[in-house]
């Protein structure tokens, strides 16, 4: 039987599929520079960017990630940490990682990245695979577009159907809170000129204020 906390309840359901899919990017994956896993409360970050290495899809794998409210229970030592931790236990080399401990928001995680990057050598990167939560990809794309404008980025997340999602996360709540503080950030940071803008339809901004208005809010700014 389902965990009942893990399921999006009924008479909201479309509203969330709406955000769901408006955040998903929609690349396609193929061999990039670098990957680079952005800390979350979700270790699907550290699966698809441990199976994407396997894969041949870039040869070092950066996770970055301090603590922030949502995480600082999942992953107590850090998001970078335990990313990192979960790769090393799948046959990722120690040599092919890196981690980035400080980033406590989604700017920072890519403006400390290429520092890192940098102070490392690898001054000459021209593709980025950027992995996230599922509705993370926009936002992450938008940001990481404004600070470093010259690279390209192609988007993934762990690849679960949305029920399947919720169902490994746990916590439907928790999950919809943080798509809406995503859908939030999409205007709020390209308007204090943190990220590019990015288009919104009407039919996702009026999923959002439903959802506002039904209590999702806790992650709101």
């Amino acid at each position: 039987m389902p965990n009942s906390t893990a399921v999006i309840p009924a008479e909201i359901r479309e509203d969330v599929e709406t955000l769901w899919n408006y955040h998903q990017m929609g690349h396609e994956v193929r061999p990039t520079d670098i990957g680079i896993g952005l800390g979350s409360h979700d270790i699907g970050v550290a699966m698809i960017g441990t199976d994407l290495y396997h894969r041949g899809m870039y040869p070092i794998l950066l996770f970055t990630g301090a603590n922030a409210p949502p995480t600082v229970e999942v992953f107590p030592r850090g998001e970078a940490v335990h990313y990192r931790e979960y790769a090393l236990a799948h046959g990722v080399p120690d040599e092919a990682i890196l981690i980035e401990t400080k980033a406590r928001h989604t700017a920072e995680n890519i403006v400390l990245s290429r520092e890192l990057l940098e102070e490392r050598g690898y001054k000459d990167i021209k593709t980025i695979t950027l992995m996230s939560r599922p509705y993370q990809q926009r936002r992450g794309y938008s940001i990481c577009k404004k600070h470093w404008p010259e690279v390209e980025v192609i988007c993934a997340s762990h690849p679960l159907p949305i029920d399947d999602y919720f169902a490994f996360i746990g916590n439907a709540k928790k999950v919809i809170d943080t798509m809406v503080g995503d859908t939030q950030r999409i205007d709020t940071w390209a308007e204090a000129g943190w990220a590019i803008p990015q288009p919104m339809p009407d039919s996702v901004r009026m999923a959002y204020g439903r959802l506002v208005a039904a209590g999702y809010t806790s992650r709101l700014v």
